[in-house]
């Protein structure tokens, strides 16, 4: 028996017309990006973006409700198709992820074709409005009527098309800005990552005070003329406590006694001194071939006081702070009507005021923990509580499913 080969367009379309379908939406995508020299889409915002959002939503459903029966219909929200969308958003997250996606040079061929920001591009959004008609369509089928064995498919679903819908309409919306405040001053005024354009914010920022915690230093050999570190034979790092040893090529040290703040006295020999003011200092013995043991001090240093390093021949026994371990800063917040919230803020503890959040981002490197800037991230999602409740109720149906899935085991045991 001959089995007839099915043509191109032959109804019902399958795989083959929705991967050509997606490669040929890619490609008007990207030939609108070309004849804009890759401007872009600018995406509205709210409340336009929502309101067109609603609209899509709404033409979706009645076309799917309305013309359930029509084989263009069904195609369109079919498998197939969905799949090849996916694919194709899968080919744009890859390009995305590969290239920079940064300024370029103008009138270049990536910036022609919007390469260097692919996911506000023209490809981009016409595969994701076509990949949410997709799901919309196949969505509106098990709506209506509705079945209770529909429920894991409709939630997951249509958590899903919330999510993408919301992320994607509602990125215009976010706000996101760098606010820098000194220690006993204010600041309104915020910067984006990528301009040093200022912008007020509806709020100011009072900085209080700064506070870092460290981990103990740590005990390095230098050498200067290659401006190298030379690392102990048996550990990367050797950390600083009374009682540490180290060892590089026939140098061997011993810590014999550790202050985490101190400050020299008129002798040169260190004392216990307030944290604010004071370094960390350590007494070594150094032991080398050749040579007799000797002792010496050697400090971190700070913004305000030299460190202090041990001579080895042409090497320097060197003592490095410690690397940042937790840092937070005392704010009060408060807005054009007084109302005001004095809060600490840490990294990954943000604060909420208004409907923006207030993260601890950075501060002075270069003064460490005498720094007396603080950075802090400010952010403003709207959209951020419906992608929130498109992924509540992704891991719902996820939830039923496998529930579903024990008890129909349970039937046939």
């Amino acid at each position: 028996m001959v089995g007839v080969r099915r043509r191109w367009f032959q109804a019902p379309w399958e795989f083959r017309e929705s991967a050509l379908f997606t490669v040929a939406a890619l490609c008007t995508g990207f030939v609108i990006e070309y004849v804009t020299s890759g401007g872009g889409i600018a995406l509205p915002r709210l409340p336009v973006n929502a309101i067109a959002l609603s609209l899509f939503a709404m033409l979706v459903l009645s076309v799917g409700l309305g013309f359930r029966n029509t084989p263009a219909v069904k195609w369109f929200g079919g498998i197939p198709l969905g799949l090849s969308l996916i694919f194709g958003i899968a080919v744009l997250s890859l390009i995305g992820g590969i290239l920079p996606q940064e300024v370029v040079v103008p009138g270049s061929w990536p910036a022609r074709f919007g390469l260097h920001k692919i996911f506000s591009g023209w490809p981009f959004a016409l595969v994701v409005l076509l990949f949410l008609a997709n799901l919309g369509l196949s969505l509106s089928w098990k709506l209506i009527p509705f079945k209770i064995q529909n429920l894991q498919f409709i939630l997951f679903h249509a958590g899903f098309w919330i999510a993408l819908s919301c992320g994607i309409f509602g990125s215009s919306d976010l706000q996101r800005f760098i606010v820098p405040v000194e220690k006993g001053k204010v600041n309104n005024v915020g910067y984006t990552m990528d301009s040093d354009t200022p912008h007020q914010l509806p709020f100011s920022v009072f900085l209080h005070e700064f506070s870092l915690e460290e981990y103990p230093p740590q005990l390095f050999l230098y050498d200067p003329h290659n401006d190298k570190l030379l690392m102990d034979k048996s550990r990367g790092t050797i950390e600083i406590y009374k009682g540490a040893t180290a060892s590089w090529m026939g140098v061997e040290v011993l810590v014999l006694d550790y202050m985490p703040s101190a400050l020299p006295g008129q002798d040169g020999i260190p004392h216990p001194a307030d944290r604010s003011k004071g370094v960390s200092y350590a007494k070594v013995r150094i032991s080398s071939t050749g040579s007799l043991p000797r002792e010496a001090w050697i400090s971190t240093g700070s913004p305000f006081l030299k460190p202090a390093a041990a001579q080895l021949g042409n090497l320097y026994l060197i003592m490095a702070p410690g690397t940042p371990k937790a840092f937070r800063s005392a704010v009060t917040v408060q807005n054009d009507q007084g109302h005001a919230v004095m809060a600490n803020l840490e990294v990954n503890k943000p604060v909420n005021f208004m409907d923006w959040k207030l993260y601890q981002m950075g501060y002075d490197e270069k003064a460490g923990r005498w720094s007396t800037l603080s950075l802090i991230e400010v952010i403003r999602d709207p959209w951020l509580p419906a992608v929130y409740l498109g992924f509540f109720m992704i891991m719902a149906g996820n939830v039923l499913f496998f529930w579903t899935g024990i008890k129909r085991k349970e039937v046939v045991s």
